[in-house]
């Protein structure tokens, strides 16, 4: 969400603290120092977020707090996607954080106004409308006017907009919106996926001998099964669609079959070393042979510990002992490789170094999941929805 900013920002606070002793106060003080210049609304900059709605933009400069408009002029609002998931993390935060202190219970006091102030239900465009919306700008509106369809990253984002409890929207919507049936939403789906596999959200195809319930085409890039993921925790759960633990396993398995096929020849793809996902230079990033070009991301095979375990460490382990120091760093593996035209990356973006770190920590103890799920609002929100018990 920001730039300019320390390698540590993008980070879960939870995790890095956790592995670092716990409780540190040097932690608690930066997060805490954080929190309160999200909250400054009185800033003279900052206070432009307010217009937003309570949403903050998709990128903001770490030094003056300004909105960097990075996909052209009509993005310099709200973003209601990328604020979902920095919620998320604060819900996780907020549980974390729960000493009796002036310091954790100011921090609990500013995360909670901060998630109390989203307005979720001003990005429905219309009061009667049947989806949310991921952009709108103080100076052009609705321009973008970006409806949120599932099968897609956003599904976290209705989540939260249900269990709002200052700014809610209807449960219906979960159904309407993210797994709609509507013509719009169909075209959407079929837009994006150029099939009408999954175009109704349910899908029901096998593919490499796997089923998908829940998808369109193969699935679509793997970063979709993480990002709505890292605190929302599917296990032992199902809406009326499908368990989405199952369904993110099988997205993740037909992934790595689709690497092992290599219908394109790609040198290198194989049994341990998979990964499609959107990247830097992906070339799209999806397990369909017109929309990868032969790139590995290394977020896409990592952050699917909790749902492939055996397979994810079999990756980690060929990335690290056959690429070495071309693909490992001191901020740990970048974002991707390409052996077919012969480079590495020689980055490390954020937005998939933090999904790696949070569901290898999913897997090893649950704690990311644990801490969000129990906030207050989440089960209430889920029993609207229609979510059941699937042991």
């Amino acid at each position: 969400m920001t730039r300019n900013c320390s390698r540590w920002c993008k980070k879960p606070a939870s995790v890095i603290i956790g592995k670092l002793g716990i409780r540190m106060p040097e932690w608690r003080l930066k997060f805490c120092r954080a929190m309160k210049i999200l909250s400054r609304w009185d800033h003279p900059v900052l206070a432009s977020w307010r217009s937003f709605h309570g949403v903050w933009p998709h990128f903001l400069d770490g030094h003056t707090g300004k909105t960097i408009a990075y996909f052209g002029k009509y993005d310099d609002g709200g973003d209601l996607v990328e604020t979902a998931f920095l919620v998320q993390g604060l819900l996780v935060a907020r549980q974390y954080f729960n000493r009796n202190t002036k310091d954790e219970r100011e921090l609990l006091d500013t995360i909670t106004a901060l998630w109390q102030s989203v307005e979720w239900d001003w990005y429905r465009k219309e009061p009667t409308s049947d989806f949310l919306y991921w952009h709108w700008s103080p100076n052009h509106a609705w321009h973008i006017s970006h409806p949120l369809v599932g099968w897609n990253e956003t599904m976290i984002v209705y989540l939260l907009a249900i269990a709002s409890p200052t700014h809610g929207v209807p449960a219906s919507l979960y159904h309407t919106g993210w797994a709609g049936q509507s013509e719009l939403a169909v075209r959407y789906r079929q837009g994006w996926g150029r099939t009408t596999h999954g175009d109704h959200y349910t899908n029901g195809n096998t593919y490499f001998d796997i089923k998908l319930e829940v998808g369109v085409g193969t699935g679509g890039d793997l970063f979709f099964t993480h990002f709505s993921f890292m605190g929302f925790d599917p296990r032992g759960k199902k809406d009326r669609y499908t368990n989405y633990f199952n369904n993110n396993r099988n997205l993740a398995l037909i992934n790595r079959a689709y690497c092992i096929a290599n219908p394109n020849k790609r040198l290198g793809f194989g049994e341990n070393c998979w990964g499609l996902s959107a990247g830097i230079n992906s070339g799209g990033g999806k397990p369909n042979p017109r929309e990868e070009n032969g790139t590995i991301n290394c977020m896409a095979s990592l952050a699917s510990f909790p749902y492939t375990p055996q397979e994810s460490m079999a990756a980690l382990k060929h990335f690290y002992h056959e690429h070495g120091s071309k693909l490992w760093g001191i901020y740990g593996f970048r974002d991707g490789f390409n052996l077919t035209e012969n480079w590495f990356e020689d980055v490390n973006m954020a937005l998939n170094q933090a999904p790696i770190v949070v569901m290898i920590e999913n897997y090893r103890s649950g704690l990311i999941w644990r801490l969000f799920m129990s906030n207050a609002e989440i089960k209430p929100m889920l029993a609207a929805i229609g979510f059941d018990d699937d042991n």
